[in-house]
């Protein structure tokens, strides 16, 4: 009886036992764009609803490349925000640089551990404790059509490589963009790790780029991987190099272009303009098996005072809890890292992302992005990706682009 009382205890509770404090926080996150800053706003009204005073920190940049100078800098400085977006093993390196803080009350007295897929679950522990708060489960491995360009030319979403390819030629000749795309380097390493995924099978993308296998890494198969990455090249506009991944989406809308290959926040994008999945847009997973994932979550840093301390508690409590996670993903576009979460409310995307999300955990091919942040640590994904964008934005071989593959990781380690 004591633990089903302890499981029902709120942060409010909590917070009580630290002397009526005024929850405070200060958060830091690059969620700015339109269907990015909606879904963050519910949380603020939360928070504020809950008696908290929220401190916004936004930083702009989709890769979150910016938002984590900024933090370096500010905990440097011993003034860490209070709670910041963070992912995968960043959760693991902040950790190991001692300063994190312990949520675990509230993760034990909300019950997290079950209602959370335990893969996900993991990414939120440090040895034991629970550090960090998931907001969402993001498909990364996405394609979007305009549904009125791809009917007006005879198109169906493709499901290989080669079918992409075909279609893609059929656009060109239409006078249309075949693939909306921004020349950014997370950008490049999204659409590189969708091919791969597409290319290598759910094997050979965990023994690429979650094992590190030099065998894998130095295969045909992924010689083959920008093979096709080279084609794709030619499926992009000339104005790409510094776009915005939501500049892109906006293409895409406007039937400048016809597919873009980004993750389901594209189609917060798209709700957020009033389009409709189905009608107005088209979503299927790339070409090949595997569901590749991206789960945004709140690393808590520590800090100095009570009303922090509470503010972190009511936060936490919040972002795991049944109404945001259903709110917040519905703007986003993403699914609920909660698998108690009715989707009565999602679109037909979403019940799709669920559904492949489901099989591929059973057969095993659920698997980490490391284009995001999830599978690998910050050198190692960063020297893949330096050699993605690198022959992305040249005439370099494929040949030669898979041995600067292998001497990258092989220095980054």
């Amino acid at each position: 009886m004591k633990s089903v009382f302890f499981g029902a205890v709120s942060a409010t509770a909590l917070i009580a036992s630290v002397g009526h404090a005024e929850p405070q926080a200060e958060v830091l996150h690059w969620w700015t764009s339109g269907g990015e800053a909606k879904s963050v706003a519910v949380l603020q009204e939360e928070f504020a609803a809950q008696g908290g005073t929220w401190t916004d920190m936004p930083v702009a940049g989709g890769g979150g490349d910016a938002a984590m100078t900024a933090l370096r800098a500010r905990v440097l400085s011993g003034n860490a925000p209070t709670a910041v977006q963070l992912k995968g093993p960043a959760i693991q390196e902040w950790y190991e640089e001692g300063v994190l803080a312990d949520i675990s009350a509230v993760a034990e007295a909300q019950g997290w551990a079950d209602v959370l897929p335990a893969s996900i679950a993991g990414h939120m522990q440090c040895e034991g404790t629970w550090c960090a708060a998931p907001v969402n489960v993001h498909r990364v491995d996405w394609i979007w059509a305009n549904a009125d360009v791809l009917e007006a030319n005879g198109i169906e979403m493709p499901n290989t490589w080669d079918e992409f390819n075909a279609a893609a030629e059929k656009l060109q000749a239409a006078g249309i963009i075949p693939l909306a795309h921004g020349g950014q380097s997370w950008q490049d390493a999204t659409v590189f790790e969708a091919v791969a995924l597409g290319v290598l099978g759910a094997d050979g993308f965990r023994k690429a780029f979650v094992d590190l296998d030099m065998d894998t890494l130095k295969s045909d198969e992924m010689k083959a991987v920008f093979d096709q990455m080279r084609t794709m090249r030619g499926y992009v506009d000339d104005n790409f190099s510094g776009r915005d991944w939501n500049l892109a989406t906006a293409m895409v809308m406007n039937g400048e272009a016809a597919f873009q290959i980004m993750g389901d926040w594209a189609k917060g994008e798209f709700m957020a303009a009033g389009k409709v999945p189905g009608e107005d847009f088209l979503c299927a997973s790339v070409p090949g098996d595997g569901f590749l994932y991206n789960v945004d979550s709140f690393a808590m840093f520590t800090v100095d005072g009570d009303d922090k301390k509470a503010g972190q508690d009511l936060l936490a409590e919040l972002i795991v809890g049944q109404n945001f996670q259903k709110v917040f993903n519905l703007n986003k576009g993403s699914i609920p890292a909660r698998t108690d979460v009715s989707l009565d409310e999602f679109d037909s995307c979403a019940h799709l992302s669920a559904k492949d999300m489901t099989e591929s955990s059973d057969n095993g091919s659920l698997l980490p992005s490391y284009a995001h942040g999830m599978a690998l640590r910050g050198a190692q994904a960063g020297a893949i990706t330096d050699v993605v964008t690198a022959h992305f934005n040249s005439d370099m071989s494929s040949d030669d682009a898979v041995n600067m593959l292998v001497d990258a990781v092989t220095n980054s380690m």
